[in-house]
């Protein structure tokens, strides 16, 4: 990539970034779930819990008093997680407890084998959080050869949830939360025709925008297709947790300009969340009875928000649910919603 085209990258995604941050909400930094409600007897995953908002959000249920999955790509870092998250509990009573398992969402295989291992062990699965994600990397593929952001974000989830669902069912009343971005506002559609970015120059910014949008699509889609197999009582909420300090910057020095990770960190600064004030959102639409009885919205700090108009599309969401099913080597016959 020529010096030019760093440069112009550069600032289309500071100037992206910066027209989000001013959309955010001046309650940004007070908005918290204050539900009380308790977890005791439930099972919850939490996809990417060895950090960030999945670490908060698997310590939130784990006072509760839920059994926490964390699934995360290095399971050595969730059991550290999991000893800090315990730690940071000590002397508090009516915990739950944690439980380190491996998922590799860039990997179908180590998707299988995790969903595998799981509903070999739960009897039920009350909360499924698929929190994890990568952001703005430079451009790879899967284990699977998809585009790491598409396949990450949205086709490793996809098949993680489909695999999961009977359980989930079976499980009433039960959610599954999707984290999603306010970046989807400022995607383009969906190319299903070039899902990998092999005929058109990469756009890492691009890219994300696009897996978050397959984020929110995704959920509106399986609320659509539960309401049409009669199943009540198992929710799915999609959401935009704010800008959180750990989660943007990490490629920007690899992908664009070195050192551009430290100057956007900087100033943007004063615009970052917490890792605790990003969690609130999940938690809200993971246990609030507010939202008990909604399924397929979108939520900004605990609060049902609008979503860009390429989200509503019935007829784009058919189409990724089906070009997902396919992707991810889900048998025709095989049906997520028998109970």
């Amino acid at each position: 990539m020529s010096l030019i085209r760093m440069i112009i990258g550069a600032i289309t995604m500071v100037r992206t970034y910066v027209s989000v941050l001013l959309r955010f909400p001046t309650k940004m930094f007070s908005v918290k779930c204050t539900s009380p409600n308790r977890l005791d007897k439930k099972t919850a995953i939490v996809t990417g819990s060895n950090t960030g908002i999945g670490k908060h959000t698997a310590k939130d249920f784990f006072e509760r008093g839920a059994r926490v999955i964390m699934a995360c790509r290095n399971p050595q870092l969730a059991e550290k997680a999991a000893e800090d998250i315990k730690e940071l509990c000590k002397g508090k009573s009516n915990l739950g407890e944690l439980v380190a398992v491996k998922l590799d969402l860039s990997s179908l295989k180590s998707v299988r084998e995790c969903a595998k291992q799981i509903l070999a062990k739960e009897k039920r699965i009350d909360l499924l959080i698929n929190n994890a994600g990568v952001m703005m990397c430079p451009y790879s593929k899967t284990e699977d050869g998809f585009e790491m952001q598409m396949g990450t974000n949205h086709l490793g989830h996809f098949l993680f949830t489909m695999l999961l669902l009977p359980t989930i069912c079976n499980s009433i009343p039960a959610r599954i939360v999707n984290v999603s971005s306010l970046a989807h506002e400022v995607s383009s559609p969906i190319n299903f025709s070039d899902l990998n970015w092999e005929k058109r120059r990469y756009s890492s910014i691009g890219a994300y925008e696009q897996s978050k949008l397959a984020n929110i699509i995704f959920t509106k889609e399986l609320a659509r297709r539960l309401r049409e197999n009669n199943i009540s009582g198992v929710n799915t909420y999609t959401l935009h947790p704010g800008v959180i300090k750990t989660e943007l910057g990490r490629h920007l020095s690899k992908t664009f300009i070195p050192g551009l990770s430290t100057v956007f960190n900087f100033a943007t600064s004063l615009f970052f969340k917490t890792v605790e004030q990003g969690a609130q959102t999940t938690i809200y639409c993971a246990v609030s009875d507010e939202c008990a009885n909604d399924s397929g919205l979108y939520y900004k700090e605990c609060e049902v928000a609008k979503p860009s108009k390429l989200a509503e599309d019935s007829e784009v969401a058919e189409k990724l649910w089906n070009v997902s099913w396919k992707l991810v080597g889900l048998e025709e016959n095989y049906n997520p919603f028998k109970i």
